[in-house]
């Protein structure tokens, strides 16, 4: 069968969200936050696994973003960093780093662990990006702290967070790297990302070509609050430059695409025989469940361009990368991802490879 993964997040349950608003305000205790997000977690599993998923994730059920959760918590942190501005006028703001040193205070593989007790599948773990977490230094800068000396830190910080992962067992890890087609739309000639590019290869270039294999990379248009914040950034700009990414899984966001043969066709030209490719087949932002035979279709619209030796399939993005995002249901959610699964072993079988 072709492999078929998750990307992460799912939707928290509503206790849980109210439950995180309590300890905030100070009306909840740490012991009862911490007994609702293992319900939440157990739960997100268990229902990852009736849906027949051969990868299983925790849901980011712990997590306050994607993107902030190793960072979460810190003393030296300021609510007013860079806006993400979303294509319905909602904006997501990154904190601000406002000292020195700077670290994580809960990594990855901490979140790995938890989920490990309650499921024996292999368990993906997404990370966030150096890229995305460069953005935290002010362009002010840090009296005393350079912003060579702040990256620095940061790459050692995740260096060790995707060595502990996979110590511990990780199936995959994820790098998510959201900010790609985003930094398109923040600068058109593309320095911006050819800087993204480097820095994350800094990281990648760290780890041994035995352990890449166990390294991925996601890049979508973002998706919160049903809607995207760089959907019309096009991949054109984009592809020739995630590709030189010292990875070897790539999920990349396909179903919402207006027009998937033409990014098929650059993903063909531009990826490297080395170099897996897990097609988004499931839209998070549509509120309709795809059916089997939609996925099945979408899977073989992909294999005309990309051997299915070197094929897989994902969802487009994480289904709620906000803790706080109620615009997609559990529900809805299992019931897409189990379309993903038993539309990957019809397409595997129609390819023969099952």
């Amino acid at each position: 069968m072709l492999p078929t993964e998750p990307i992460g997040s799912v939707p928290r349950p509503a206790v849980l969200i109210a439950g995180t608003q309590a300890f905030a305000a100070g009306r909840l205790s740490r012991q009862e936050l911490d007994a609702l997000y293992d319900s939440a977690l157990q739960d997100t599993i268990t229902r990852f696994e009736s849906t027949g998923s051969p990868v299983v994730t925790d849901g980011e059920q712990c997590k306050e973003s994607f993107a902030t959760y190793p960072i979460h918590g810190l003393a030296n942190l300021a609510p007013d960093g860079i806006p993400i501005t979303f294509a319905d006028g909602h904006v997501r703001n990154l904190p601000r780093l406002t000292s020195a040193p700077f670290h994580y205070r809960t990594p990855a593989d901490v979140h790995l662990e938890r989920a490990q007790r309650y499921t024996h599948l292999p368990l993906k773990q997404a990370v966030a990006s150096a890229s995305a977490l460069s953005l935290l230094y002010p362009a002010a800068g840090i009296q005393g702290y350079s912003r060579d000396q702040y990256l620095d830190d940061l790459v050692t910080e995740q260096e060790g967070e995707i060595r502990r992962c996979l110590q511990k067992g990780a199936h995959v890890v994820q790098v998510d790297f959201t900010e790609a087609r985003l930094s398109l739309k923040l600068d058109p000639t593309r320095r911006l990302l050819r800087s993204f590019v480097d820095l994350n290869n800094l990281l990648l270039e760290r780890f041994s070509p035995e352990e890449r294999k166990r390294i991925g990379v996601h890049t979508c248009p973002g998706a919160d609050r049903n809607s995207a914040h760089s959907r019309d950034a096009d991949y054109a700009e984009l592809l020739p430059s995630l590709f030189e990414l010292q990875a070897t899984h790539f999920y990349i966001q396909l179903a919402s695409e207006r027009d998937r043969r033409r990014i098929l066709a650059m993903i063909r030209q531009h990826s490297k025989d080395h170099q897996r490719i897990f097609v988004g087949v499931i839209d998070p932002l549509d509120p309709r469940v795809e059916s089997p035979q939609e996925v099945k279709q979408r899977i073989l619209e992909a294999a005309e361009y990309i051997s299915p030796a070197r094929l897989g399939t994902t969802d487009d993005c994480g289904f709620a990368p906000f803790s706080d995002d109620t615009s997609r249901s559990r529900d809805t959610v299992f019931k897409k991802i189990k379309a993903r699964v038993a539309g990957t072993a019809a397409a595997s079988q129609a390819l023969g490879l099952a």
